[in-house]
């Protein structure tokens, strides 16, 4: 059932609650609407594409008027996506087939996507042949590779994805490991003691030259993982950008 229509007695029932289980697209049209006897087509075929994985719903806004309004539709077709009860993405007026695509594509996870749920070894080395670079899929399958002692594959793997301050971090972590560089300091790490290990670390830069952009990489990597709003993150940060600068 990729289409169905919906009316103001069935809309909570068909788009709300439905939408807490699979994406729900709703069409606003009307049978004068030019553009929208232009755009229904694209959007059945996006649709239909998904089958089992989004929903179109389909409302009447001459026949729905208080829905609509409510809805704040003022030009049609009008296209709104819902999860989880909420509205999360729309557009207003017709569009082409790769923006509609690309809209529909946003809503539904990817295959790539629901391996790296999975989260498995096998699954997650799938998806960054799929991928790559995938730094969701490539982090945790770096740490699989750890936890067995495989520190050059999880290098390797890691060394492919750019922009993760998190793979980015850890990737230099094994660098200075291989390079028996900061035993104490990456010990200070290992063991949890968090705040003594990155003060450790600051206090490198002034004397590992060779490695003081990974030791930067290292520390930026843990800030990242506490987030931009943890205390020691934010104290850690000043720290940082003063030995830096």
């Amino acid at each position: 059932m990729a289409v169905i229509d919906v009316t103001e007695a069935t809309f909570e029932a068909e788009v709300i609650e439905r939408s807490r289980s699979v994406p729900v697209v709703v069409d606003f049209w009307a049978e004068w609407c030019g553009p929208c006897r232009q755009l229904g087509p694209i959007l059945e075929a996006a649709a239909a594409k998904r089958e089992g994985k989004v929903v179109l719903a389909k409302l009447d806004t001459d026949s729905n008027q208080p829905l609509a309004q409510a809805f704040q539709i003022r030009g049609i077709p009008a296209v709104k996506a819902f999860k989880d009860g909420h509205v999360v993405s729309e557009f207003v007026g017709a569009q082409g087939r790769p923006a509609v695509e690309q809209f529909f594509d946003a809503l539904v996870p990817s295959e790539a996507d629901a391996l790296v749920e999975g989260g498995d070894e096998v699954g997650l080395r799938r998806a960054l042949e799929m991928e790559p670079g995938r730094a969701d899929a490539a982090l945790p399958l770096a740490r699989l590779l750890l936890e067995r002692g495989e520190a050059e594959e999880a290098l390797s793997i890691l060394e492919n994805v750019a922009g993760d301050f998190q793979a980015e971090g850890l990737a230099a972590r094994l660098r200075l490991q291989r390079d028996g560089m900061l035993e104490q300091e990456l010990a200070t790490l290992d063991r949890g003691e968090l705040e003594q290990a990155l003060q450790m670390l600051i206090a490198a830069l002034g004397s590992e030259n060779g490695h003081r952009e990974d030791v930067r990489r290292v520390i930026v990597g843990e800030l990242d993982a506490l987030g931009p709003e943890h205390p020691l993150a934010r104290e850690t940060r000043r720290k940082l950008a003063a030995a830096l600068y």
